[in-house]
């Protein structure tokens, strides 16, 4: 007689209650996992991450309190073997790269979690790592590529909020050629046309989530 797989224990954390009831509902009909917990941000994620001490945790990143990064940078810190599967709508690499580099062992956008999920957990679960091909091309294209300083992805957000140079120079207390300047850095280092651009480019690639 055959012994039954032991079973992926999974903590589930999204600060929507339909999401996690729906991943929930998912997980229920599979014989080899287990939801054991949920929380809705990313203090009660690093809580529970604690008290429950789950196989894969799934990690939404824009919560309340503390977003997705904090908590994995904090439930790493304290338990570096952890094995984390972000679920996300951003496709951006920005973020995907972001949450990597942190310690995420996998990255799934939530449009593809039908058709992906269960095996994103699988792989993330034997210890292995899974990152869609259009999101690791976008990576690798940009690996190379200079990263916008937090000063000027505040540029940019002011600017996608219909702001002119002059206006996002009194909204930060610098002079208007100082926006300018930092401008012509962000457009040269998303190899944008123009300020319209940059932030298309810039939603587009994870760097602001409107």
């Amino acid at each position: 007689m055959n012994k039954p797989h032991p079973q992926v224990r999974l903590l589930i954390v999204d600060d929507h209650p339909l999401m996690r009831e729906g991943i929930a509902a998912v997980m229920q009909q599979q014989p080899d996992m287990q939801v054991i917990g949920e929380a809705a941000n990313g203090v009660e994620a690093v809580e529970r991450f604690h008290a429950l001490q789950p196989d894969v945790t799934l990690m939404d990143l824009q919560m309340p309190r503390m977003d997705g990064l904090q908590a994995i940078q904090a439930i790493r810190k304290q338990s570096p073997q952890a094995r984390l599967l972000v679920l996300t709508t951003y496709q951006g690499d920005i973020q995907a790269w972001r949450a990597l580099k942190e310690g995420a062992a996998g990255y799934l956008v939530k449009t593809s979690m039908r058709a992906s999920l269960l095996d994103a957990i699988r792989a993330v679960h034997a210890g292995g790592r899974w990152v869609p091909s259009d999101i690791a091309v976008d990576i690798a294209r940009h690996a190379g590529d200079e990263m916008l300083t937090d000063r000027e992805v505040e540029v940019v957000r002011h600017i996608a909020q219909g702001h002119s140079n002059r206006e996002v120079g009194a909204l930060l207390s610098v002079t208007e050629d100082t926006i300018k300047a930092r401008v012509k850095s962000i457009l040269l280092k998303l190899n944008a046309r123009d300020r319209t651009h940059a932030v298309t480019i810039a939603l587009q690639r994870g760097l602001l989530q409107l």
